[in-house]
């Protein structure tokens, strides 16, 4: 199978309007992806909340198929969590705004991501990650979507019982896969 989104594309469009303001910065990034891949992104952005790993942010699908995705996903405020372990998906973050902080298992030191910067994550890894104050990224991820479902509603079914998020996960998630299927 081949996929539509090639990482060296989104790194080089992630880079875009770096001296803007976030906001203006989505859009811009927003607008790049749907010109390089007419068809495949939404230029409209609906914000979901996300509790995931322990992390609590918010999302937007630009792209969703079931084996890739381009989300933007953030903060405004600090977090910290696990980013989860996926098996067969290669997840790579490309540092928007903000500072990361991440380090996996037996690390003693902490890894330090600002905009600008690439974390990637391979299929069968996980690491412990913080939103330091603030940080906004555009995230690709290939493979088997729907694998990363579970960790990304665990928290919302049986910590904050948040069903008004998880129902706007799947609609927003199933609306783009259909909106690929039926073009």
């Amino acid at each position: 199978m081949t996929h539509v989104f090639d990482p060296d594309v989104l790194r080089q469009i992630a880079r875009l309007g770096g001296d803007r303001p976030i906001e203006e910065r989505l859009r811009i990034i927003t607008r790049a992806l749907a010109e390089r891949y007419p068809g495949k992104v939404s230029e409209e952005l609906q914000w979901v909340f996300s509790n995931a790993g322990g992390v609590m942010g918010q999302f937007t699908i630009i792209h969703a198929s079931l084996r890739e995705y381009v989300i933007f996903f953030g903060s405004p405020i600090s977090s910290s969590g696990h980013t989860g372990r996926f098996t067969f998906v290669n997840d790579w973050a490309f540092v928007l705004d903000g500072e990361l902080w991440y380090f996996e298992q037996g690390q003693i030191e902490r890894d330090v991501y600002r905009a600008g910067d690439e974390v990637f994550l391979k299929s069968g890894s996980a690491k412990g990650y913080c939103i330091v104050d603030h940080a906004w990224i555009l995230e690709y991820a290939r493979g088997p979507i729907i694998t990363m479902l579970p960790f990304g509603l665990a928290d919302s079914f049986f910590s904050t019982l948040d069903f008004l998020t998880i129902f706007r996960t799947f609609r927003l998630y199933v609306a783009h896969v259909w909106r690929g299927w039926t073009r």
